[in-house]
């Protein structure tokens, strides 16, 4: 096969897998939102057979002779191609592992363990979770022993969404983060601040949603192409810079739950809405880690949504949509309000400051299961127990505790350390745009145009065309160092509670 054939056959592949993964997406996102309860059923036929098209497309000798054509001849390829070429030869050696049953068989496990885990949490039942988890532990295990036999199973996991991370490189980072967090956790919380009254009150789900669009409009986001619905658990998906989807959950009792929702998905959102047109309807249209994408989400929700210089802007917007609640209610107040740091359940809805160890707890978890050390009727037993002696909470249910993410029900075993790695990552970010972009001044008059700018610059319009080495040591000016992310908590806390 010449490079010319090969390059022609790649954007023939290429059509194909977009088309495929589009119509999964379109489906799983229906499923998450606006389709009927029991349809899981039917869902689950049809995403079989879509993975079984997708098994075909990929894996079969003329694909295999297109890439590795394409990866021999490096130095007559342009940059795209060859790099389309090398993530679709990942994508194509982890789909080979798997005969086509196991894959297929793969695609209608997630699809029922999804809709059983949002049954499950609604009755706060792990037991009805543990079959679906335990199916999913043991496929997972297999395919991380298929793929790199000579590597333990949780690192193998962990590289498909942060490459390169292993527990060699994580243990210590967060090791750190326990060390150097706990104590000031431990000061704050003994310093506890009450709920500002305003909170206290009722916060209409109407006007949330009218506050979501004008957070969203803050950000940038055009609602031409990004578009916000209303799940179980929020997510995004962007299939495309045209066409990216978030969602948000709604409680009346709490307008900043939903409101740290919408501005960290539209954190994601920018970086899908951000990629170079070029890049679109291939495999490179996407972030190139999920650390790297949880930083962009991270980066918005706190860095930019919690700091003094946002409270202006939202405030006003604050004003506009629910004058009676917020009164005289004052920027000062507000930051307060929005940094408000105290051990808690809920990952999605922590603080900054212990937000962190809400994800290292996952990690070890996740860890000891994959190992065998841990078992799945005895995850609650250790999600329990390690809140206690880590956050020193009392879990009072399987609903708002190990139920609680998502994320074990579609197999993401190892996405975990991807937030809290993220949120480091986007420290060290701001850091370095700080050298160049005038960037609280910008915030404080609701322009977020320049800090988007910089990341675009460095970071989204690259989609996965750089590799993560590539990108992080030029946008973070240099590697990555836990000890800048902890300093940052430690100084904001504080100065916040005048420890």
């Amino acid at each position: 096969m010449t490079l010319s054939e090969a390059t022609g056959k790649l954007n023939e592949i290429e059509k194909a897998a977009y088309a495929l993964e589009h119509a999964q997406a379109v489906l799983a996102i229906d499923g998450d939102t606006v389709a009927p309860k029991n349809s899981w059923k039917g869902r689950g036929k049809a995403l079989a057979y879509l993975g079984e098209l997708t098994y075909r497309q990929m894996v079969n000798p003329e694909t295999g002779e297109v890439l590795e054509t394409i990866l021999a001849h490096g130095k007559d390829t342009d940059e795209v191609t060859f790099r389309r070429a090398e993530v679709l030869k990942e994508s194509y050696d982890s789909m080979h592992v798997l005969p086509m049953e196991e894959f297929v068989a793969w695609q209608e496990l997630t699809n029922e363990a999804g809709a059983v885990w949002r049954e499950a949490k609604a009755r706060s039942d792990w037991a009805m979770f543990s079959s679906c988890l335990e199916r999913i532990i043991a496929a997972r295990r297999r395919y991380a022993a298929l793929k790199a036999p000579e590597k333990p199973a949780y690192d193998v996991l962990m590289d498909e969404y942060e490459k390169g991370a292993s527990m060699e490189t994580l243990d210590p980072f967060f090791r750190t983060l326990r060390d150097e967090l706990s104590p000031v956790i431990r000061e704050v919380a003994a310093r506890e601040k009450p709920v500002p009254g305003f909170l206290k009150q009722v916060w209409p789900i109407e006007g949330q949603r009218v506050f979501s669009e004008k957070i969203m409009a803050l950000q940038g986001i055009d609602p031409l192409n990004c578009t916000l619905g209303e799940t179980e658990h929020p997510f995004t998906n962007g299939m495309n810079k045209w066409d990216v989807r978030i969602t948000t959950h709604y409680h009346a009792e709490d307008p900043f739950d939903s409101m740290y929702s919408v501005i960290h998905e539209g954190g994601h959102a920018l970086y899908d809405l951000n990629v170079r047109d070029d890049l679109q309807f291939t495999c490179l249209h996407g972030g190139v880690t999920m650390g790297i994408h949880e930083s962009q989400s991270r980066f918005y929700e706190n860095l930019i949504g919690r700091s003094r210089a946002f409270c202006g802007p939202l405030l006003k917007i604050l004003r506009e949509v629910f004058p009676e609640q917020t009164g005289s209610l004052t920027e000062e107040e507000l930051y307060s309000a929005i940094n408000l740091a105290k051990p808690s359940l809920i990952r999605t809805e922590a603080d900054e400051l212990t937000y962190s160890l809400h994800v290292m707890i996952r990690y070890e978890i996740e860890k000891a299961m994959l190992a065998g050390d841990l078992t799945v009727k005895d995850i609650p037993g250790e999600w329990n127990r390690m809140y206690r002696e880590v956050l020193g909470v009392e879990v009072p249910d399987d609903r708002r505790g190990c139920l609680q993410d998502c994320h074990w029900s579609f197999g993401g075993i190892g996405y975990f350390p991807s937030y809290a790695l993220g949120s480091a990552y986007g420290v060290q970010m701001l850091r370095e745009m700080e050298k160049t972009v005038h960037v609280w001044d910008a915030v404080a008059r609701g322009d977020l145009s320049p800090v988007t700018g910089w990341l675009k610059e460095r970071i989204h319009q690259y989609g996965s065309l750089k590799k993560p080495c590539e990108i992080l040591p030029a946008a973070m000016g240099g590697p990555l160092d836990a000890g800048v992310y902890t300093g940052y908590l430690k100084k904001k806390y504080g100065e916040l509670y005048h420890l």
